[in-house]
C-alpha cells in the first residue's frame, strides 16, 4: 500500500505545505511525517492536525480528500509518483524537477510553474497560468511535459523556455504569453492573443484561432517533428487522430513585434 495522506476535512482557509512529494517523506518515519509544519492560513500547524497518514510506500504518494485549499502539492518533487485522488489547489507540481504527478481531478491555478523537468498530468481541466511564471518573475516552466484531458485557463505557457504542455479541451486568453521555447498543443479553441509577444517556440491549434495581426502566414506544410510529438501525446491518452498526426498544417510567423521567429501551426487536413 503506498503512503496516504487522507485529509480529516477541508480547511476553513487555504492550507500551504512545504511542498509533499514522495521523494521528501520517503525516508521519513510516520511520526516524522506528522510533524511537518503546514501553515493553516497564518496560523503555523503539523501535518498531523489534517491529515491522517498510512501505508509505507517507497517513493509512491496518495493524496485523498478534498484538498482544493490546500497549496503546493508536490512542489519541487525530483523522483517518485504523487496521485491526488480527487481535485487539488493552486500551485500544485511547482517546481518540479522529476517523477510523476496525477491528479485526477480538476487543480488551481499555477499549477506546474517554474517546472524544470518530470510529468505533470491533469485527468480534468487547471486554471490559469499552467506551467507559467511565478508571480513576479517572467521566466515560465523550462523542462517536462504537462498534460490536461479538460480545459485550462488564461496564460497558459505563459514565458514558456522549454517543455510540452497538451491540452485536450479549450485554452484561454493569453496561451504562450511571451515564450522563449517550448511546444503548446490544444485540440480545442484558443482564446485571444494566442502568442503574443513569444519570441519563438511553437503553438498548434487544432481548431480555429483568432491570430494577432502582427503574425504573418509563411507556409502550409506538414512538419516532420509535429508528427513525433503527436504520436507521444496520443501514447500518453490525448485523443488524436491518425489524419490530425500526419496532416497539413498552416505556419503562422510571429510574434512580428518580437522578430517572428516564434510559429503558430493550424491544422488544416489530410489533402
Amino acid at each position: 500500500m503506498p503512503l496516504t495522506l487522507t485529509l480529516r476535512e477541508p480547511p476553513a482557509v487555504p492550507l500551504e505545505t512545504e511542498g509533499l512529494a514522495p521523494d521528501r517523506l520517503a525516508s521519513l518515519r510516520r511520526s516524522e511525517i506528522e510533524a511537518l509544519t503546514v501553515w493553516h492560513g497564518n496560523e503555523r500547524a503539523q501535518l498531523a492536525d489534517f491529515f491522517a497518514v498510512s501505508g509505507d510506500g517507497d517513493e509512491e504518494l496518495l493524496v485523498e480528500g478534498d484538498v482544493r485549499r490546500v497549496k503546493f502539492l508536490g512542489a519541487g518533487m525530483t523522483t517518485g509518483r504523487l496521485t491526488v485522488a480527487r481535485d487539488a489547489g493552486m500551485h500544485t507540481g511547482a517546481d518540479m524537477r522529476g517523477g510523476e504527478l496525477v491528479v485526477e481531478g480538476d487543480v488551481g491555478d499555477f499549477a506546474g510553474t517554474g517546472m524544470r523537468g518530470g510529468r505533470l498530468v491533469v485527468h480534468g481541466s487547471a486554471g490559469h497560468q499552467l506551467g507559467g511564471a511565478h508571480p513576479g518573475e517572467r521566466a515560465g516552466m523550462r523542462g517536462g511535459e504537462i498534460l490536461v484531458h479538460g480545459d485550462v485557463g488564461d496564460q497558459v505557457g505563459a514565458g514558456l523556455r522549454r517543455g510540452l504542455i497538451a491540452v485536450a479541451g479549450r485554452a484561454g486568453d493569453g496561451a504562450g504569453l511571451r515564450m522563449l521555447a517550448g511546444t503548446i498543443v490544444a485540440l480545442g479553441r484558443f482564446g485571444a492573443a494566442a502568442g503574443a509577444d513569444m519570441r519563438r517556440g511553437t503553438i498548434v491549434a487544432m481548431s480555429d484561432v483568432t491570430l494577432l495581426p502582427t503574425f504573418t502566414y509563411a507556409c502550409s506544410y506538414r512538419p516532420p517533428f509535429l508528427s513525433l510529438y503527436l504520436r507521444h501525446l496520443r501514447a500518453l491518452g490525448l485523443p488524436l487522430t491518425d489524419e490530425q498526426i500526419e496532416g497539413r498544417y498552416a505556419r503562422w510567423a510571429g510574434d512580428g513585434l518580437e522578430l517572428r521567429r516564434g510559429e503558430i501551426l493550424i491544422y488544416e487536413g489530410n489533402e
